[in-house]
C-alpha cells in the first residue's frame, strides 16, 4: 500500500517501514552579528523560519510527538558539546537546507557543515550507484549565480517554484515586510513540501560523525576562479588483467576500477571526482596509460591525485612507466593506494605487491605530509578514503602553487613601470587574480615536516 503527497511524490505507508525518527532537515545558516550594543538578535528571523518549517513538516509526516522535525544550532543545550552535537546531527539528518546569502558562503563553518553532509550523499551514491540529491537550498537573500561556489552552482534546483517574489527578495525580504506575508507563507510551505519529498524518496543513510577539527570547507579558499585538479588512475582493465586476477573489480577502462567491490557499486575514480568537486575544485579524470608525462623540469599545469592499484605493477611496461614517472620530482602529485583487504587475492598478495610498489615508486611513496604518506601505504575502506582525500588534495594544491609558473604582467602601454611588478599566479589563467605565495608566505605544517622532493 502506498500513500502520495499532494504534488504526486510517492511515500511508503508507515506500516511497511521501520520507525525513522531522524530529523527531516538540518537548517544551515550564517550567524549575523548584532548591529550596535544591545541591538535586537538578527537571527531571530531565521529561528522563526525554522519553527514554521518544523510545523509544516510535522503536519505532512507521521513523526510522533517529541521527535525532531528539524535541527538548527540554537537547539544545542548549554553545556552540550557543540561540535560533537553538530557532527552527530549532520551524520543522521535526512535533508540539508542551506540558507544562501553572501555571508553564508564566506563562512568556513557553513562550508564545513555542507561538506559533512555532502560526503554522506557521495557515499550513498558510491554504494548504491543511485544519485542522492538531498541538499535543498533556500534563498535567504537573492544570490547571483556567478557568485556561488562550485558545489552550490552545480545544484539542480528551480527556485521559481517557490514564487517570483521569493526569487527577487529572498525569505529575509518576505519575512521582514508585512505586505509579503502571503508570499512568505507560500514559499515556506513549498519549501517544507520539498524537504519531505526529498527525504522520503532519497533516503540517504546515516554516516559517521565528522571531526570538525579536521573537516574542510566545501567552499574552498576564495581564489576568484575555478581551481583545477586531475584524478589519474593507474589500474588494469579487463583486457590486460594479471594472470588469475579476479575481473570483478575492473572494467573496459582504467577509470572503471572499483577496488571496494562489492561494498561499493561505483568506480572509485568517480567517487574521488565527486569528493574533489565537493571541495570546490574542477575535477577531471584520466588514465595513467593514456597520459603523456610532462617534460622533466617543466612547471606543472595542474595538481594531481594518482590512484594506484598495486596489481597494475604486474604489467612490466606499466611498471617501467610508473618508475620513470617517479624518477622526476613531482611534489604536486599525491599518490593514493586503495586496497581492499576483504578481497582474498589482495589479502594473500599484499606484502609482495606492496614491496614491489615501494621499489617502483620510492620517491612518491615517501614524499609529502603524514596524510599523503599514509594514503600511499594503503587505504582499506571507502570511509577511510573519504577522510584522507581532503588532506591529500590540499597538499597537492599547495605544492602546485609552489612550483607552477608565474607570469609577470605586461608593462603599461606608452610608459615605464615605476613600481615593482606584481607577479600573476598560476591560477590567473583560470580567471583569478589570486597571487602565488612565496615559500615564506606559506605557513609550515605545525604537526608534520614536509618531506617533498623539491
Amino acid at each position: 500500500m502506498w500513500a502520495f503527497t499532494q504534488d504526486g511524490g510517492r511515500v511508503t505507508d508507515s506500516s511497511q517501514r521501520t520507525a525513522d525518527h531522524r530529523p527531516y532537515f538540518f537548517l544551515s545558516y550564517a550567524h549575523t552579528p548584532r548591529y550596535g550594543a544591545g541591538g535586537p538578535d538578527p537571527d531571530m528571523w531565521v529561528e522563526r523560519l525554522f519553527r514554521d518549517l518544523c510545523g509544516h513538516v510535522m503536519a505532512m509526516t507521521d513523526l510522533p510527538a517529541g521527535a525532531p522535525a528539524g535541527f538548527m544550532d540554537r537547539e544545542i543545550r548549554s553545556g552540550e558539546g557543540w561540535s560533537e552535537r553538530l557532527g552527530e546531527v549532520l551524520a543522521t539528518c535526512r535533508v540539508f537546507v542551506p540558507l544562501f546569502s553572501p555571508r553564508y558562503f564566506a563562512s568556513e563553518m557553513c562550508g564545513k557543515e555542507w561538506y559533512a553532509f555532502a560526503q554522506r550523499a557521495i557515499y550513498h551514491q558510491a554504494k548504491s550507484n543511485r544519485s542522492a540529491e538531498a541538499i535543498v537550498p533556500a534563498l535567504w537573500v537573492p544570490m547571483p549565480l556567478e557568485q556561488l561556489p562550485g558545489p552550490a552552482e552545480r545544484l539542480q534546483f528551480n527556485h521559481r517554484a517557490f514564487g517570483d517574489r521569493y526569487v527577487t527578495d529572498g525569505l529575509y525580504g518576505l519575512i521582514k515586510l508585512r505586505i509579503f506575508a502571503e508570499e512568505y507563507e507560500a514559499a515556506v510551505y513549498e519549501l517544507a513540501k520539498r524537504i519531505v519529498r526529498v527525504a522520503e524518496t532519497t533516503r540517504v543513510g546515516s554516516g559517521s560523525p565528522v571531526d570538525y577539527r579536521q573537516a574542510p570547507s566545501a567552499f574552498g579558499k576564495p581564489t576568484g576562479g575555478p581551481r583545477p585538479m586531475n584524478v589519474t588512475v593507474a589500474a588494469p582493465t579487463h583486457h590486460d588483467l594479471p594472470s588469475g586476477r579476479a575481473p570483478d573489480y575492473y572494467g573496459k577502462q582504467a577509470q572503471d576500477w572499483n577496488p571496494y567491490h562489492p561494498d561499493a557499486a561505483r568506480p572509485l575514480a568517480y567517487v574521488a571526482q565527486d569528493l574533489v568537486r565537493s571541495l570546490n575544485y574542477q575535477a577531471t579524470i584520466s588514465s595513467f596509460d593514456h597520459e603523456t608525462p610532462s617534460d622533466p623540469g617543466q612547471p606543472p599545469t595542474r595538481p594531481e591525485i594518482l590512484l594506484v592499484d598495486r596489481w597494475a605493477l604486474e604489467d612490466e611496461d606499466r611498471r617501467r612507466r610508473l618508475a620513470a614517472f617517479d624518477a622526476e620530482p613531482r611534489p604536486w602529485v599525491s599518490v593514493v593506494v586503495p586496497w581492499n583487504r576483504d578481497d582474498p587475492q589482495c589479502r594473500t598478495s599484499e606484502a609482495e605487491l606492496a614491496e614491489k610498489l615501494e621499489r617502483t615508486m620510492p620517491h612518491q611513496m615517501r614524499q609529502g605530509r603524514a596524510a599523503c604518506r599514509a594514503a600511499a601505504k594503503g587505504v582499506f575502506s571507502m570511509e577511510a578514503f573519504g577522510q584522507l582525500l581532503p588532506q591529500v588534495v590540499e597538499s597537492a594544491a599547495q605544492e602546485y602553487l609552489r612550483h607552477a609558473e608565474v607570469f609577470p604582467p605586461a608593462p603599461p602601454a606608452g610608459g615605464s613601470q615605476r613600481e615593482r611588478p606584481r607577479l600573476r599566479g598560476p591560477m590567473s589563467e583560470y580567471g583569478t587574480t589570486h597571487y602565488v605565495p612565496h615559500t615564506h608566505d606559506i605557513a609550515p605544517d605545525a604537526e608534520d615536516t614536509d618531506d617533498s622532493q623539491s
